[in-house]
């Protein structure tokens, strides 16, 4: 069986430090799936770093292959969707942390947890938009199938990956943006980004004394959670 190159992270059970290296792997190394496919770029990730790093952060089991997304060629496939040939995109589905990821020449998976590469783009350009990316794209989609109302839409986390781009997209549509940010020096980031309005996090983590109080967004992209959202 032929071989291909991952990077595989491994951990030391005695002193717990793990470490990372390019190995070379075979098909029968490879987590069970029903899709075999040749990976031709993964992008590179916070999590990633978090897998590698001291402690191995988000991973549970190894060895592990890192990389939480992918875009490849299906090489092989035993579920009828998929066949031979086919381009697809893999972001999610804890890829990466509980399941080996893109950062190897091959990858095997469920066939669920691929959709085929979206009209319009190539391998190279699915993975610069990422998984912020799409999930960006996904939000908004969301905000607009339930009806954005008139009031500006609120960005939480607006500097981060995900924020950063639901900003540029809603400001291209046309949405006034109000960005949510803790960090005062990325405002003319989040301006220039086309943000209208920048929102100090501290003003949305104060209590609120007026539960009743008037409309004041017109929905929100949350990519923070917790007390915020609540308070939103």
């Amino acid at each position: 069986m032929s071989e291909f190159n991952a990077l595989v992270v491994e951990k030391d059970e005695e002193t717990g430090k793990t470490s990372a290296a390019v190995k070379p792997l075979t098909l029968a190394d490879l987590p069970e799936g029903d899709v075999t496919v040749a990976v031709e770029y993964s992008t590179v990730n916070y999590k990633d770093g978090l897998c590698i790093g001291p402690g191995g952060g988000l991973v549970r089991k190894y060895p592990h292959v890192p990389g939480i997304d992918f875009a490849g060629t299906v090489e092989a496939s035993s579920d009828a969707r998929y066949k031979a040939g086919d381009k697809v995109v893999l972001t999610g589905w804890r890829v990466g942390e509980a399941h080996w990821g893109g950062y190897g020449q091959k990858a095997r998976v469920k066939a669920d947890w691929l959709v085929p590469l979206p009209a319009g783009l190539d391998t190279r350009q699915a993975m610069a938009v990422g998984t912020a990316g799409f999930t960006a794209m996904l939000a908004v989609m969301a905000l607009e199938d339930h009806g954005i109302k008139a009031g500006p839409v609120l960005v939480t986390g607006a500097a981060g990956g995900v924020g950063s781009v639901a900003t540029a997209i809603l400001a291209n549509l046309g949405y006034k943006v109000a960005a949510v940010t803790g960090r005062p020096e990325t405002a003319d980031y989040l301006t220039s980004l086309g943000a209208t309005q920048i929102v100090a996090r501290e003003e949305l983590n104060e209590t609120v004394k007026r539960p009743l109080e008037g409309e004041t967004w017109g929905g929100c992209i949350d990519a923070v959670g917790g007390d915020m959202l609540a308070r939103v």
